[in-house]
């Protein structure tokens, strides 16, 4: 299994807690050691799947707006995007939990023409103020199709540390990776509004392969 860079230095400190915890359990405890070792050891392998990179077919796209991230649809609805666009859209949010794939991944492909980092709370992520409180980065990409769109990266409670890897200038790719955020966080993608969206709340978005909605030509 492949690992993201992002993971070197939790491993490292999760190993190292992980093997003092297990010495000093085994040397003390002895046979009831394993009472504790082996939830340890469950914990221990659910960091490594927390930070795996699977691998996956990305296509070239166009019109189509992909889901940037693991998760699950939270959130679609019309809304005002205050910091780049400055007029209403369709926001749609994509919640992601421990347990999914945390790269991010843009959504559309064309010319990465905003980027910025903003510090902040750690609401939990599923909150609405989240979108605009919460830590975050926000990018916005000028589209194939000659659109603007701006994504969002939202830490939550337990995500607090969101990397970003896009450039003004880049050439941004439907599907392909910009960064990763560690542990729960959310995803907001920022769309026109006659976008025609094809996602529904409650559906289940793997990154870089379903396509969520699609921008007019």
């Amino acid at each position: 299994m492949k690992l993201h860079k992002e993971s070197s230095g939790t491993i490292v400190v999760a190993s190292i807690i992980f093997a003092i915890v297990a010495f000093l359990a085994i040397y003390y405890l002895e046979f009831w050691s394993l009472l504790l070792v082996i939830p340890l050891l469950v914990v221990y392998g659910l960091v490594f799947w927390f930070f795996r990179v699977p691998n996956r077919s990305i296509l070239d796209h166009v019109e189509n707006v992909i889901a940037p991230v693991d998760g699950k649809v939270v959130m679609i609805k019309e809304v005002e995007e205050t910091e780049f666009l400055k007029e209403k859209c369709i926001q749609v949010s994509i919640f992601m939990s421990p347990l999914n794939v945390h790269i991010c991944r843009y959504p559309i492909s064309g010319k990465v023409i905003y980027k910025k980092y903003h510090p902040g709370k750690y609401l939990v992520a599923w909150h609405e103020k989240s979108s605009t409180e919460n830590e975050r980065t926000t990018v916005a990409v000028e589209s194939l199709t000659n659109h603007k769109v701006v994504f969002r990266q939202i830490a939550g409670y337990v995500a607090r540390r969101i990397v970003f890897y896009c450039n003004e200038g880049d050439t941004a790719k439907a599907g392909h990776e910009f960064g990763f955020i560690k542990f729960g966080s959310r995803m907001d993608v920022f769309l026109p509004l006659d976008t025609d969206i094809i996602c529904k709340i409650g559906d289940k978005t793997k990154g870089g392969l379903d396509v969520i909605a699609k921008l007019k030509a």
